[in-house]
């Protein structure tokens, strides 16, 4: 089992910034990829972005070039760093982790970006 607890979100004026973070614990030794997701009001669940363990980063192309995913695997934490924040990229934010050969989400954090 994989515990996850985010933080970070809020509310920002466009143009802002945000810093996401998701602390894992747990069965974290068998972490693999971390990422973030976004469900805003009336819509599906999407991708963000995700790090694999030692891969590749992929991003969404409605936020490449403004957001950027990173993790700190001495502390079992994945960060998502959000610039040029646009009232389109309001959303309950989920950290996501795949481990072993399970995935687990966090609670959610609610970003609102402002106009």
């Amino acid at each position: 089992q994989v515990q996850l607890v985010e933080s970070g979100g809020g509310l920002v004026q466009a143009g802002g910034s945000l810093r996401l973070s998701c602390a894992a614990s747990g069965s974290i030794f068998s972490i693999k990829t971390m990422g973030w997701y976004r469900q805003a009001p009336g819509k599906q669940r999407e991708l963000v972005a995700v790090i694999p363990n030692g891969g590749t980063t992929n991003y969404a192309d409605s936020v490449k070039g403004r957001f950027i995913i990173s993790r700190d695997n001495a502390k079992n934490t994945v960060y998502l760093q959000m610039n040029s924040l646009k009232p389109e990229d309001t959303a309950v934010y989920y950290c996501r982790v795949v481990a072993g050969i399970s995935f687990y989400w966090g609670q959610g954090t609610r970003v609102t970006v402002s106009s």
